[in-house]
């Protein structure tokens, strides 16, 4: 995806191509997966998770300058809520894409 794109699409045009991948390849995945979050039964507001691949693996792409931590935490948060062990963090600004790997220890 990031060769074929470069590194100045925006996160849906990376997202789509991602996509037409895991269709390709025929891989299991869940696509912007919503996360409901409440308190004492009263909704809070609702994340959305990129991919879920083969009910195992969190994707969560980017495409910004530089990754802050608050990337790492959302992360983070997708897998306490899915109860997944692992995720990859992707920014395709990056000159040289660098997947993160982000392990929840909590599993």
């Amino acid at each position: 995806v990031h060769n074929s794109l470069g590194r100045y699409c925006n996160e849906k045009q990376y997202s789509d191509a991602f996509e037409h991948l895991l269709i390709e390849k025929r891989i299991k995945y869940e696509r912007e997966k919503y996360i409901p979050i409440s308190f004492e039964g009263e909704k809070q507001g609702r994340n959305k998770v990129d991919f879920i691949v083969n009910d195992r693996l969190i994707v969560e792409l980017k495409s910004k300058r530089t990754l802050l931590k608050e990337d790492y935490y959302q992360v983070k948060r997708y897998l306490i809520s899915f109860k997944k062990q692992l995720g990859l963090l992707v920014n395709f600004r990056d000159k040289f894409l660098k997947p993160r790997r982000i392990l929840n220890s909590q599993t």
